[in-house]
């Protein structure tokens, strides 16, 4: 009988498709960095840009924020922790307070308005106030804020809103009239420091750009 011919088999070899892998990198300055390493990237300070120090002199009008308009009494040195500090002391003739600001934190200060300004502020005291129908302790919050802000065209807003063109205290509830004598005061005092004049010619001119009238002869 013919001999059976041996038929060599062949093994399959499985065909592994090939996944194309992308190679993430970052790139942090300049550097590239690839997953896995323990490299660091090298982050940069940022350098401040060195603000503007303005030199005020005595006798020189300021605003500080919370308090409004002082004057610059004197300027003087301590040493406290066995450092040298300059300060001005800035004397607030409305709260009979006399407030101590390091020169190097006077950030907090900034000079009395010029008369563009004040004119500005005029403009904004003859419009119409804005009407709010939000809840009057969110409003009174948001007015305080203003107030303390030490920017004048706020506090102009806060003094425009808040105006009842009266005298009359019966048109205002205590602390609507408190937060508006608050403002009016303030502002009145810068008047008073850029235009210097009277305290009762900037009332009157203020009053006459807020519309406001006289308290009646039978009321007073």
């Amino acid at each position: 009988m013919p001999k059976k011919k041996k038929v060599k088999k062949v093994k399959k070899v499985k065909k592994v498709k090939k996944l194309k892998t992308k190679s993430f990198s970052k790139t942090v300055e300049k550097k590239t960095i690839v997953p896995g390493q323990d490299e660091k990237p090298e982050i940069k300070k940022i350098k401040k840009q060195p603000s503007e120090k303005r030199v005020y002199n005595i006798k020189d009008f300021v605003v500080y924020p919370k308090h409004g308009v002082g004057k610059i009494t004197s300027i003087e040195k301590a040493n406290i922790g066995q450092i040298d500090i300059q300060f001005y002391k800035i004397f607030v003739e409305k709260e009979k307070l006399t407030l101590t600001v390091p020169i190097n934190q006077q950030s907090k200060l900034r000079p009395i308005a010029s008369i563009n300004q004040i004119n500005k502020c005029i403009s904004i005291l003859k419009t119409k106030p804005k009407i709010k129908r939000t809840m009057w302790s969110r409003r009174a919050q948001e007015y305080d804020q203003k107030i303390n802000s030490g920017k004048i065209y706020e506090l102009a807003e806060v003094v425009k809103d808040l105006n009842k063109n009266t005298d009359i205290i019966a048109d205002q509830s205590y602390s609507e009239r408190q937060l508006f004598e608050k403002a009016y005061d303030r502002l009145k005092s810068e008047f008073e420091a850029v235009l210097k004049v009277s305290p009762e010619e900037v009332k009157k001119k203020m009053d006459k750009a807020l519309g406001r009238t006289k308290i009646p002869e039978n009321l007073e």
